[in-house]
């Protein structure tokens, strides 16, 4: 039976989890949890590694790359780690034609540019909503107190307006699996209220299942092709509606939550992509 590592973080509970590992025994997979940075752990004893919920990485970013290098049958791939773990792959993709949210990035020793109207000032670093905060365009002054903090850290910055369609209709969420659109979700606003308030549980309550618009879709799939991730076993492609259509918010290709309890199938699909890889 091959044997393969699911990779999460200490004290990490993931509700995909369940779903994933019954998949995984169906398909003829041994999976074990373990820990990227335990170092009991001996990763070139597995067929195959499988990040999934590594969400303390952030704070780490270095370390948990150095572990992604050494370890062999990494996937998704060390290259993709190193890319999709600091959003500077934003202003890559902008490069490559793909439309994505304006986007200032503020390194360590820079000034910040703030956009007019509503902004919102995040680490380039960052999971969830954490360390994330939305300014109006009387609230500079505490925005830069907010970009300074994050220096102070040794975090780059990145600067975007506010999308104001994400108050109504939310982002949405494509999840591809093994290259092929497997589902969506939508992904309602988390900024309006306060950081303290955005627990897992009041992210995960802010997310629907969704009906995958085709344009979204088609979208979400020629962002993967700009970059040959098409290939991957897992990605996510965070997308929001503009004036002018779907526009890149995230593109998760590490540690993405791909909420296999609202698309139960979905496991089965991974696991089945999963097993193609060690068979």
């Amino acid at each position: 039976m091959s044997r393969v590592a699911v990779v999460t973080s200490l004290g990490v509970e993931d509700p995909d989890n369940e779903w994933l590992f019954d998949a995984l025994a169906e398909a003829g997979v041994h999976a074990e949890l373990t820990v990227w940075d335990d170092p009991s752990v001996e990763w070139n004893h597995f067929d195959l590694v499988v990040i999934r919920s590594t969400w303390d990485y952030t704070a780490r970013r270095s370390d948990f790359l150095a572990w992604a290098k050494g370890v062999r049958h990494l996937l998704n791939p060390f290259s993709v780690v190193a890319y999709s773990t600091d959003k500077h792959y934003l202003a890559d993709l902008a490069k490559h034609g793909v439309a994505i949210i304006p986007s200032h990035f503020c390194d360590v020793g820079k000034k910040p540019r703030f956009f007019d109207g509503d902004f919102v000032v995040k680490p380039s670093v960052g999971a969830g909503s954490m360390d994330v905060a939305r300014y109006g365009p009387a609230e500079h002054d505490a925005a830069l107190a907010h970009v300074k903090a994050l220096h102070a850290t040794g975090r780059d910055v990145l600067i975007q307006p506010y999308v104001e369609s994400v108050d109504a209709l939310g982002e949405r969420a494509l999840i591809f699996i093994d290259g092929a659109y497997s589902h969506a979700m939508t992904k309602g606003a988390m900024l309006n209220v306060t950081e303290l308030d955005r627990s897992r549980l009041y992210r995960r309550e802010r997310m629907s299942v969704a009906v995958g618009e085709s344009d979204a879709v088609a979208f979400a799939r020629h962002v993967l092709e700009v970059k040959a991730f098409s290939h991957l076993l897992y990605a996510r492609v965070d997308l929001v509606a503009t004036k002018t259509g779907w526009e890149v918010m995230e593109l998760e290709l590490v540690e993405p939550s791909l909420f296999l309890t609202f698309e139960p199938a979905a496991a089965t699909r991974l696991a089945e992509a999963i097993a193609r890889r060690v068979a």
